[in-house]
């Protein structure tokens, strides 16, 4: 009789665990869904029969991740200062696959471009590297192979805070900005005191810079340009760290720095403004989003 008694506690003992087990854990048939507190910025998880969040952050979406800088963080940027100018030779800065002289050469960077700096890296025998990356969608994708390391003693670091759009701007700017497609001119003015007067390079006839009355709406201290640009040029150009853009039209018209010419104070360009790359770096850090651009003959 007593083992008879023994047998039914231990049998509804352990019925009784499995039954808690199965009834409290992440095996039950509930279905589940991610919220975001608003609070802390914490996923939490909710029961589809509830809307009361478990007060925990859930541990099991670590591909999801909230990024809301507030601020806007700064980021790195490398300016290339040593090597070849406008014209493309054994001088230039090479760009290797590795952390290494002997690995293959990517590219070859001319004085004046810029680049994003995703990483800084030590290489085995102590020299310091430079990660170049490109978050930007590019026309020509599969001109790019990655990764991209050039040598420290390549440039000068700075921090700027990237591509920034007129919805940063919030107040109005009495900076304006008149370029002469005549007389191949920039004028940058705060209200009616003259900044800068600089010659440029706009548009060649067949891709003339736009006329008329623009504001800039994003700036952003380096951008990949490539063509032929479909129903604009034929042209086929590929220019990595383009630097110190000014947009002043949704079609792409942009007043930036150019790196591969110096002849400036004639058209030269597929419809945008080319400034020297100091010159254009010096307008750019003076220069406010939501500014006026004026483009005339």
């Amino acid at each position: 009789m007593r083992t008879s008694i023994f047998i039914f506690i231990f049998v509804f003992s352990i019925l009784a665990i499995f039954y808690f087990l199965f009834s409290h854990s992440d095996l039950s048939s509930e279905t589940f869904i991610a919220s975001i507190d608003s609070s802390s910025g914490e996923f939490l998880e909710t029961t589809l029969s509830s809307t009361e969040p478990v007060k925990e952050p859930v541990k099991h979406l670590p591909y999801i991740k909230v990024y809301t800088p507030d601020p806007p963080q700064l980021r790195t940027y490398v300016e290339i200062t040593t090597g070849c100018t406008t014209v493309v030779d054994a001088t230039c800065v090479k760009v290797f696959a590795t952390t290494s002289t002997n690995s293959a050469v990517r590219a070859k960077l001319r004085v004046g471009s810029v680049f994003f700096v995703d990483q800084t890296v030590t290489a085995p025998d102590g020299t310091i590297w430079y990660s170049v990356f490109f978050d930007e969608s590019l026309r020509f994708s599969d001109r790019l192979t990655l990764p991209w390391f050039i040598q420290s003693s390549a440039g000068e670091i700075f921090s700027d805070i990237g591509e920034l759009d007129a919805n940063a701007s919030t107040t109005p700017s009495t900076k304006r900005l008149l370029v002469d497609r005549g007389d191949q001119m920039l004028y940058a003015y705060d209200g009616d005191t003259l900044f800068m007067e600089t010659p440029v390079s706009t548009g060649l006839l067949l891709t003339p810079t736009p006329r008329g009355t623009f504001t800039v709406f994003m700036k952003t201290p380096t951008r990949y340009m490539q063509g032929p640009i479909p129903g604009i040029s034929d042209q086929y150009y590929d220019l990595p760290g383009v630097p110190w853009n000014l947009y002043f039209t949704k079609q792409g018209a942009v007043i930036h720095g150019a790196y591969w010419h110096n002849s400036f104070g004639k058209t030269w360009s597929h419809g945008c403004v080319n400034l020297p790359p100091d010159i254009a770096k010096k307008i750019y850090l003076w220069a406010d989003i939501g500014m006026t651009v004026t483009i005339r003959d």
